[in-house]
């Protein structure tokens, strides 16, 4: 059963689904926007949301819909959908729409349970966990192959929101000597760290809090795959971690949003041309 409803209800239609039997509920992002995941026990939801609970075929699904209709939250008229789904083993389905994916020239993201395709080639080993970020997502596509399109050989790069680590553990094993990875979120430095470690460079991986980052922090090249808003807000914190002639990457952004976050930039950077993906959108420059 999915019932679409907003955020600040999401939670107690959830318990409400568990109290009339479901073996699961699950909260969905009606449009699809990318989150930061929550702090521990925290939930963070969006503002459509839809609610979706997970019943045994057994179910008599018409005395679920009778007694949500009586839910102070709902009408009689509530908006849901029921659909049948075929029994599987869910957690190896889960693990089926994960395959390696290349990026670049160079650069492969192979989840552990699969075959490296080219072992030969720059192989980054990153499951699906705490943290945003595991390469299918169009922004995080975006940054990968500008990473691998540069040459790091040697340089220090800052992974600004770095949720799995993703693009700093990339640029390690593209050449980078020292990587840093800053996040809000607790759970991504933790992430950031387990992932550093399968891949065998926590020793040139830094890790930090915004409050724990060292003073005048800086970089050959920055990347920051977050989003639209906090690009532009905090864009004076940004602008001054590149060294002079230094790269900087920025994704998390709609092409909608592309220009007005240029503006914020475009004083200090010389910017390349926008390069687009399934309507995402990436910007990149040079520190004058």
């Amino acid at each position: 059963m999915r019932i679409n409803t907003t955020g600040t209800r999401a939670e107690e239609l959830g318990d409400a689904l568990l109290e009339q039997g479901a073996v699961s509920v699950t909260f969905q992002d009606t449009h699809d926007t990318p989150v930061f995941e929550p702090l521990p026990g925290e939930t963070r939801l969006w503002g459509d949301t839809d609610v979706i609970g997970l019943f045994d075929a057994e179910t008599a699904m018409n005395s679920v819909i009778s007694a949500l209709a009586a839910h102070p939250l709902l009408d009689t008229d509530f908006h849901h959908k029921i659909e049948q789904i075929e029994d599987k083993d869910w957690e190896r389905e889960w693990m089926e729409n994960f395959h390696p994916m290349r990026f670049g020239k160079r650069l492969w993201i192979c989840p552990s349970w699969r075959e490296v395709p080219d072992p030969t080639a720059v192989n980054v080993m990153l499951d699906p966990g705490l943290a945003f970020g595991t390469g299918t997502h169009p922004t995080t596509a975006l940054c990968l192959s500008w990473l691998d399109g540069l040459d790091l050989t040697g340089k220090t790069v800052i992974d600004f929101g770095c949720g799995s680590g993703i693009l700093a553990i990339a640029a390690l094993k593209l050449g980078a000597a020292q990587a840093i990875g800053i996040d809000i979120d607790p759970q991504a430095i933790q992430a950031s760290r387990d992932n550093a470690q399968r891949n065998g460079v926590s020793g040139q991986l830094s890790l930090y809090l915004p409050h724990q980052q060292p003073g005048n922090l800086h970089a050959d090249v920055v990347v920051a795959n977050i989003l639209a808003g906090p690009l532009r807000e905090l864009a004076p914190l940004i602008c001054v971690l590149p060294n002079d002639g230094g790269h900087l990457g920025l994704s998390g952004i709609l092409a909608s949003q592309a220009e007005s976050v240029c503006e914020a930039y475009r004083d200090l950077f010389a910017l390349d041309d926008v390069v687009e993906k399934d309507e995402w959108c990436r910007i990149t420059g040079k520190k004058r």
